[in-house]
Parts: C-alpha cells; sequence; structure tokens
C-alpha cells in the first residue's frame, strides 16, 4: 500500500516495511510496478474527465492551460520534439503523471505514454530503494534510513535547482 502513495515518501517506508517482512528487491520492484500500473488504470480516465469538465468550466481550463505552459517549457529545454529517453527523464526527475501528460503532449498514445512514464518511475524506484537499503545496512536502522532518504528526497532536487539558477548566465 505504501508504493501507492503518490509521493515519494512512501517509497522508502514501503522498502523499509517490505524488508522487515522478507521481501527481496525484485519482488518489490513487482510490486512497485503493479503501483504504477494501478496509477495508469486511475489517472488516465481522470485526466480525459478533467479535460472534458474543462470545456464547461473555465477556471479549469485556465488551470489547464497553465499546466500545458509549464510542459511546455519543461520539454522545451529538450529541445522541439525530444525523444522517449528525454521523457523518461521527465518522470524519473517529476513523477508518473507528468511524464504521461508529457508523453502525451508528444503524440504517445496510452500504452507508449505509460511505458515512458513507468520506465522513469521505475528507475526513479530503483535509485531510491537501493539507496534506502544502503543506508538501512550501514545505519542497522530502517525507520532513520526511511527519514533520512525522504529528507534528501526533498532537498536534493531544491538544492540542484538553486545551484543551476545561481550558475545561469544571465
Amino acid at each position: 500500500m505504501l508504493f501507492a502513495v503518490p509521493i515519494g515518501g512512501g517509497i522508502p517506508a514501503g522498502v523499509i516495511l517490505a524488508k522487515s517482512r522478507g521481501i527481496g528487491w525484485l519482488a518489490m520492484s513487482a510490486l512497485y510496478l503493479i503501483s504504477d500500473l494501478l496509477l495508469a488504470i486511475v489517472f488516465e480516465p481522470m485526466m480525459f474527465v478533467i479535460l472534458w469538465l474543462a470545456r464547461h468550466l473555465p477556471f479549469l481550463q485556465r488551470t489547464i492551460d497553465i499546466s500545458r505552459d509549464i510542459t511546455a517549457k519543461t520539454i522545451a529545454r529538450y529541445g522541439a520534439k525530444p525523444g522517449p529517453i528525454v521523457l523518461i527523464m521527465i518522470a524519473f526527475g517529476v513523477d508518473p503523471m507528468t511524464g504521461r501528460a508529457a508523453a502525451l503532449s508528444q503524440g504517445h498514445g496510452f500504452f507508449g505514454g505509460w511505458a515512458i512514464a513507468i520506465a522513469g518511475d521505475m528507475l526513479f524506484f530503483w535509485v531510491v530503494m537501493s539507496s534506502t537499503l544502503f543506508l538501512n545496512n550501514l545505519l542497522g536502522d530502517g525507520t532513520w534510513a526511511a527519514v533520512i532518504i525522504m529528507v534528501l528526497m526533498i532537498l536534493i532536487p531544491t538544492l540542484v535547482r538553486k545551484w543551476k539558477d545561481r550558475n545561469q548566465p544571465v
């Protein structure tokens, strides 16, 4: 269940819980993949219902337009027509729903778009899982390992963005 939490904090906690129950990394990966497949089944219809509702609700249409602008700006950094690898890295760096939206904006249908989004999310899972397991083995305490990984998941992207902003030419 923790892998179904739509924020990254569920991963370290889920990994520690799974490890304490004797579940290996391969089984954890399969469980996480199942959570991603369930996300695709739930999120895709919701995305299209929201798009349909936006035709009738101006405030929702403005929200979608803002989201499209943000997605377009994210994708624009990688060229006019980013390929699957770039889209996978967007899903890796943000989340699978954003990865799916980016893939959809580039013309990828349900299966191809979700394959891209899930590939990026699985890469993210493996990085966080292996980091959590390593830290747990090092510290011998799953709670602290999960807390430290969750804090790092918040701090590292923030620090990278600040560093990038500071080093950008004016």
